[in-house]
């Protein structure tokens, strides 16, 4: 059993519900890579991006019984950690995969997952270790291309560049892109082309 599945089976116990129907939770980063495939590693971050029809009071309880210091936290090492698909490097139109086989065991959640590719986009903008060795071991599993990898940084970059703030960060990212480019695809690196209004000094 994979650290989101334990965590979300014990979630789901604790959970009281109110009435409301089933919570749809979306899992990013490397919780949604280890739903997807048989990829595992050490992770203290469970990201998830919650939709209709949570409220900031359900926030709060995801965040109450699974945040990080909570048991369930201590318990299974990964903590929950509620964000927002505004500050994240996704392409114009990111897929949610639904994860049904986890959802059937479950009463109050209904779990979909970041596709494999756009959680590989995702990880251009923090760039830490963790993200690159995540990004090498979808590659080396086959599970994107570097047609895939360019045409979603390319709507990712559109789709950045449009927002009021993050464009700062843009020139860094297209070197994390052209760095993947380079030493895990060994392609020729790429030049993306920025909005004027980014400042690439």
């Amino acid at each position: 059993m994979t650290p989101p599945e334990a965590l979300l089976l014990d979630l789901d116990k604790l959970w009281q519900s109110q009435g409301e129907p089933r919570i749809r939770i979306r899992i990013l980063g490397s919780m949604s890579l280890m739903l997807q495939t048989d990829y595992e590693r050490g992770t203290k971050d469970g990201d998830i991006l919650y939709a209709h029809p949570v409220d900031g009071q359900v926030k709060d309880r995801l965040l109450s019984l699974g945040g990080q210091g909570t048991v369930l936290a201590t318990r299974h090492r990964v903590y929950i950690d509620v964000v927002t698909s505004g500050i994240l490097m996704l392409p114009a139109q990111p897929k949610y995969i639904p994860i049904p086989d986890l959802t059937a065991r479950l009463t109050n959640f209904e779990v979909e997952a970041l596709s494999i590719p756009d959680v590989v986009i995702s990880k251009l903008k923090p760039f830490r270790p963790t993200d690159i060795a995540d990004i090498n071991a979808m590659i080396l599993r086959g599970h994107i291309t570097h047609d895939q990898f360019l045409s979603l940084f390319q709507s990712a970059v559109d789709r950045f560049a449009d927002g009021a703030t993050g464009t700062a960060k843009l020139p860094q990212i297209v070197q994390n892109f052209n760095q993947i480019e380079r030493d895990s695809f060994g392609v020729e690196e790429t030049e993306i082309e920025l909005p004027p209004w980014v400042d690439e000094d």
